[in-house]
């Protein structure tokens, strides 16, 4: 591995200076070449970043140094598709579920600056990406972000679907804006906030812990909400509705950890439904009022969380796996 392998290494492992990771990117700026492999590692670094359990990260990081002395230097996805039985927690994600990772590359400066690179976390999954500018964005489960390897514009911009943690590097001259299916844009210069914005809730939810942040509705853009700290927005329908956040658990799940408190069974359901990509019907219309207080690990299976709910209020429970669908009642 010459230097410059090892110095992209050490980038992803957070160990260059700040001085150090600013002349390594003006570096490879200048050399399509060096950015192609940027992008493949930091692509690679993101799948290796796929974990059930936060205690795993310590051992996906051996694994990962142990694989990358094994395979040099990283030419293309193929390469890397084979020698990931290297990576034990790579091994979980495939053997477990479904996982994609897409990037287009080209020679053109201006078609390459403006490429894209795509994040799929399947069910019962999540995962963590490092950004190019140094933020850091956590998805949960069947959810998907699409974003530049590097920002080149006036602007850095990301497209989610589904839910995300983010943890956004300062930069005053290029704001950092999320754009959701649902026409919703939240603008921020650096800050810790999660959106939430599943395509099938048609229902976005933002939630700023530190610093700022501005959401706006894409086709009108004039009518925005400047969130402050521990403060959250719901948009449903075009309609916004401000209050504080209740519950800060409920964000424990970039943790590997589901948390509801004093929660109606069906608003629970509807949340297991995006993160598991089952149907649950409770045809019981007094079960489905029901409140939860309670705790569930994501390495936790569906029907494990149920059938840990059933103690706390019985109810009949039917699984039919050829559907998918899990009926309570």
């Amino acid at each position: 591995m010459d230097n410059m392998d090892k110095r992209i290494q050490r980038y992803f492992q957070d160990e260059l200076s700040s001085v150090e990771r600013l002349n390594l990117l003006r570096e490879i700026e200048k050399d399509e070449n060096l950015k192609k492999q940027f992008i493949e590692t930091q692509n690679m670094r993101a799948l290796l970043s796929l974990s059930p359990q936060e205690e795993d990260m310590h051992e996906s990081i051996r694994k990962y140094k142990m694989f990358i002395k094994r395979i040099g230097r990283v030419r293309n996805i193929q390469v890397m598709t084979a020698m990931l039985k290297y990576a034990a927690v790579i091994l979980l994600v495939i053997a477990s579920t479904y996982w994609l990772m897409e990037w287009k590359t080209t020679s053109e400066r201006q078609e390459w600056m403006a490429k894209k690179a795509t994040m799929y976390v399947p069910a019962g999954q999540r995962a963590r990406i490092l950004l190019e500018d140094g933020s850091t964005v956590w998805l949960n489960a069947r959810s998907k972000l699409t974003y530049s390897p590097f920002f080149a514009s006036s602007e850095r911009r990301v497209i989610l679907e589904g839910e995300g943690y983010f943890e956004v590097a300062h930069n005053k001259d290029q704001p950092f804006i999320v754009s959701t299916g649902q026409g919703v844009e939240v603008k921020v210069l650096g800050t810790k906030f999660n959106v939430q914005s599943y395509p099938e809730t048609e229902m976005t939810r933002a939630c700023l812990l530190e610093g700022s942040v501005e959401v706006f509705l894409k086709n009108n853009p004039e009518a925005s909400v400047v969130l402050s700290p521990n403060e959250q927005i719901t948009i449903e329908k075009g309609k916004m509705q401000l209050s504080e956040i209740e519950y800060p658990e409920m964000l424990l799940w970039k943790e590997g950890i589901y948390c509801f408190e004093n929660e109606e069974l069906e608003n629970i359901v509807r949340q297991l439904e995006l993160y598991y990509d089952v149907k649950i019907l409770v045809e019981n219309k007094t079960l489905a009022k029901k409140r939860y207080t309670c705790k569930f690990r994501q390495r936790n299976s569906i029907e494990e969380i149920i059938q840990i709910m059933q103690k706390i209020h019985p109810f009949k429970l039917v699984i039919d796996r050829q559907k998918n669908i899990i009926i309570l009642n």
